[in-house]
């Protein structure tokens, strides 16, 4: 050995060692936080994360080489790769949540209309008011809606089946349906607000309800005195009627606001096809003791608020002061509209003939208007379809609208007496609950007459 080398300090050979240490990157993942347990030295936390123990005692400003550490101190040690895994994994996931979330906001706070859907029944299903779902959209009870609508959902939430139930059975209670009831009437008896009842029951102001039918209701029967049941008295008339060349039982019914069982029953007539021209009817008109303007709001187990009735009321002077086509020339217009939308001119004939016998100016009270009988919510809905404003009042858009929803209803129906029933009971109400005897009767007599067409 030289005498140089023999007398160079053994330290300073390590000083570049140490230097290389210090230089390198001690934390490719990132640092964590470790606390001092009982018995813990440096070494054996450099040597738990894949460290040095310079690295630990520099990064912590440790004195005396970290030999003096204490129980509960804090130290900053390198993050090894599986820690920094399982922190990505972490954070993958909470994004993962965070978009979940973020869509199902969106999907509450929208509804994409399908077919079969009622706004009583999506205000159910998303756990809103039916009110508040009808202010967000701008819409009212009586409006139309179509598959493929986008509705806004105010604060809504998505509400499973056995949590629907348990919520109802909980606030409410069962109404067992009487004869003679409407919803307004059972309404106004349970002192139930009928939007409630509508939603409740998944109802919309053109759905059916028959005796024997169980509605869910959130107040009490109101027992009726005596003397509040003689100031409600109503009082039925009888009034002749002659049936002339193009009546049907239906559209006469609409034209005295009764009902087709009303006046077979009071003219006793074996059956609803059976009319005669020069046939004498019975026809039972009631009045009521508080009658007003409008003697009635009532058509075919439904309420209708004054509004409509109103509204009924003005278009039936419309058409009554208008001149408006021939039975014959609204034939014509009926097979060439029906062949000009892809529908059975038969089927379209047959529909409305049974509604107005092919008469525009009849008018129901529900404000069903013209030959095929649309009302005003239905017609922005085959406006919609055909991309244009209809107005019912004219006998071609009134054909147009009428011929659109059979379209419609004849694609989304499973057989083709659903369908006419769709025109008359609803199709969601005729898939979810069955025809009601009325429906029944209205879909045998519709395919009678396109039998003969």
């Amino acid at each position: 050995m030289s005498p140089v080398l023999a007398h160079m300090p053994a330290t300073p050979a390590a000083t570049p060692q140490t230097a290389i240490v210090q230089k390198s990157k001690p934390a490719p993942h990132g640092w964590s936080v470790y606390v001092v347990r009982s018995g813990d030295t440096v070494r054996d936390i450099a040597l738990r994360y894949g460290t040095t123990n310079a690295v630990i005692v520099s990064r912590n400003h440790l004195s005396h080489g970290g030999n003096r550490l204490r129980i509960g101190q804090r130290l900053q040690v390198p993050r090894t790769a599986a820690m920094a895994r399982a922190t990505a994994a972490k954070a993958k996931a909470a994004h993962t949540r965070a978009v979940k979330a973020r869509a199902a906001a969106i999907r509450r706070s929208t509804y994409v209309v399908r077919s079969g859907d009622t706004l009583g029944g999506i205000a159910s299903k998303r756990g809103v008011r039916l009110a508040s779902l009808l202010k967000a959209n701008h819409l009212r009870l009586t409006s139309m809606i179509h598959v493929g609508q986008r509705l806004r959902v105010p604060g809504g939430r998505v509400v499973s089946a056995p949590v629907r139930r348990a919520a109802a059975h909980g606030a409410t209670r069962a109404y067992r349906v009487r004869s003679g009831d409407t919803l307004g009437v059972i309404a106004q008896r349970t002192g139930t607000p009928l939007s409630s009842l509508l939603a409740m029951n998944r109802l919309s102001m053109r759905s059916i309800i028959h005796p024997g039918q169980v509605l869910r209701i959130k107040g009490k029967v109101v027992r009726h005195t005596r003397a509040a049941t003689r100031a409600a008295a109503v009082t039925t008339t009888r009034r002749a009627y002659t049936v002339r060349s193009g009546d049907t039982l239906s559209a006469i019914a609409v034209r005295f606001g009764t009902t087709q069982a009303a006046i077979a029953k009071a003219s006793r007539l074996r059956s609803v096809n059976s009319l005669q021209v020069g046939q004498r009817l019975s026809i039972p008109v009631r009045r009521s003791s508080s009658t007003a303007r409008f003697s009635s709001n009532t058509f075919e187990g439904r309420t209708y608020a004054s509004s409509i009735v109103r509204a009924a009321a003005k278009n039936r002077a419309y058409l009554r002061s208008h001149a408006v086509p021939s039975r014959t020339r609204t034939k014509q217009m009926v097979i060439a509209t029906a062949r000009r939308h892809g529908v059975d001119p038969r089927l379209a004939l047959a529909v409305g003939w049974q509604e107005s016998g092919w008469n525009q100016s009849q008018v129901s009270v529900a404000n069903a208007i013209g030959v095929m009988q649309v009302i005003p919510s239905s017609g922005v809905w085959a406006s919609d379809m055909v991309g244009r404003r209809l107005n019912l009042l004219n006998t071609q858009d009134n054909i147009t609208a009428g011929v659109v929803i059979l379209r419609s209803l004849t694609r989304s129906a499973k057989t083709l007496d659903q369908a006419i029933g769709g025109y008359y009971q609803g199709l969601y109400s005729v898939q979810k609950h069955g025809m009601y005897a009325d429906t029944k009767r209205y879909v045998a007599s519709v395919k009678a007459h396109r039998a003969r067409m």
